[in-house]
């Protein structure tokens, strides 16, 4: 199961100095943290240890943990809590991976291939990010390109006598526009045939593949058509691709956040937390760097911009088309206390479900 998460080269603390109580204590400290996000103290920590300690001798080691970065006494209590470098470190190091139960595997499969049927791409997107976020209980986020959507029909429409407006419908019922520079002497009719011609051809396509195809066929255009209607195909969608970067973003099941609120700071923080979703775009620049590669990344707190003041955690993998390209992300939003080892296989096997959906024929 270890091999879904990726790894970044440099986990930060040496785990092998640490012996085995330090290790012990500092892992019920941040199991503690991830199941109430509450400090843990001494005391506590020296009646449910499995090794004989008292709570002096726990406390000198929490010192020693202390010192080495990994926990930290908040300002209204004598317990510990994990920082985040702590947090990354027993997440990179220490961190034991569940797996999914039969029935959460079923019920991931059955929800996202139901929102499948009507072969809408938004439509099975938001399914899986409010699936996520029922099953995580916090926020779902999709970021893909516009240009994923399966196309249904292109119309080339006259503005004036130099540019056009190339109208695209996706099967899913979107509408995109963009406006053209039409060739020079071009004839009205130029502009139905190059409807027709597309029509015939990129049905059932997105935008990427009806671009490859419209390449690759370059040579077939130019026999077939003449010059000038050509030269409008190759434009149009030449100008539609400077667009196949647009990001769309799916975000569902916000409210989850203020489950667990338990405190002023708290109501701030998501506060803060629901700014950042609502700019959208540094949420989806962060889903951008989880694109490269195998495997689920994980985002803690301030060592990323976007979430350096909510003091949140993003879990977020890839999905792929049926060509294997990545073209897009999914994930989690919560607090940095969410529950990763149950929430990473989640996420990894909601990537491979929506990629094996966009891989099957039509």
């Amino acid at each position: 199961m270890n091999s879904m998460l990726r790894r970044p080269q440099d986990t930060g603390p040496d785990l092998s100095q640490l012996d085995a109580r330090s290790r012990e204590i500092f892992r019920r400290i941040v199991d503690s943290y991830l199941a109430t996000g509450e400090p843990l103290g001494s005391r506590n920590l020296a009646r449910i240890i499995p090794m004989a300690l008292s709570p002096a001798s726990v406390r000198n080691v929490m010192a020693d943990l202390e010192q080495a970065g990994l926990i930290y006494s908040p300002h209204t209590s004598a317990g510990r809590l994990p920082t985040e470098t702590g947090l990354r470190f027993f997440v990179d190091s220490m961190m034991e991976l569940g797996d999914l139960s039969e029935d959460e595997r079923a019920r991931i499969e059955l929800q996202v291939r139901h929102a499948a049927s009507g072969r809408s791409l938004d439509g099975v997107l938001a399914e899986a990010s409010t699936l996520l976020s029922g099953l995580s209980r916090g926020a779902g986020v999709v970021a893909t390109s516009k240009s994923n959507s399966r196309l249904k029909h292109v119309e080339f429409v006259a503005l004036d006598g130099l540019r056009a407006l190339v109208v695209m419908v996706a099967d899913d019922g979107s509408i995109e526009n963009r406006v053209v520079q039409l060739p020079a002497g071009l004839p009205q009719s130029a502009l139905a045939e190059a409807s027709n011609f597309l029509n015939a051809r990129i049905r059932g396509r997105t935008l990427a593949e009806a671009l490859h195809e419209i390449m690759a066929a370059r040579a077939h255009i130019e026999r077939e058509l003449d010059a000038a209607t050509a030269s409008l195909i190759e434009r149009g969608f030449a100008d539609w691709g400077g667009s196949a970067d647009d990001r769309h973003l799916i975000v569902r099941g916000q409210a989850n956040l203020l489950e667990d609120v338990k405190a002023a700071e708290d109501i701030e923080r998501i506060r803060l937390l629901f700014a950042d979703l609502e700019t959208q775009k540094g949420v989806i620049d962060l889903l951008n760097r989880a694109e490269s590669g195998e495997g689920v990344r994980i985002f803690i707190g301030s060592e990323n911009r976007l979430f350096s003041l909510s003091g949140s955690s993003m879990i977020a993998a890839p999905f792929r088309d049926g060509a294997q390209r990545i073209v897009g992300v999914l994930g989690v939003i919560g607090p940095t206390r969410l529950n990763y080892s149950r929430i990473v296989p989640m996420v990894d096997y909601t990537a491979k479900v929506v990629s094996r959906l966009l891989s099957t024929p039509e």
